[in-house]
């Protein structure tokens, strides 16, 4: 993904508000299933990493990054931007260049 289709996506995920926080259980298959099903609705989504996730917000984003066909857009504070374009009908169109 290039710096400009990531600039395009953090100027779409402002105003978004997170869909999927990350607390005391961590980063559970169940987390996991919830993360997908929001991409595949939403496409853009934010996940927050509460105080009292037992994995650091650096460990999120690598297991998160590890899920095929998501691709981490930012992270800002304790909150990260999920991108997954829908796999038959995408909303979100990324330019080639």
């Amino acid at each position: 993904m290039t710096g400009k289709q990531k600039k395009y996506l953090r100027a779409l995920a402002h105003s978004l508000k997170p869909l999927v926080n990350l607390g005391k259980h961590g980063l559970t298959p169940e987390t996991k299933f919830e993360i997908e099903s929001q991409l595949v609705d939403h496409e853009l989504i934010k996940c927050k990493v509460l105080e009292s996730c037992p994995l650091s917000k650096k460990k999120c984003v690598e297991e998160i990054s590890a899920m095929v066909g998501v691709e981490v857009v930012q992270v800002i504070g304790k909150t990260i931007v999920l991108f997954c374009p829908h796999p038959e009908d995408p909303k979100i169109k990324l330019s080639v260049k």
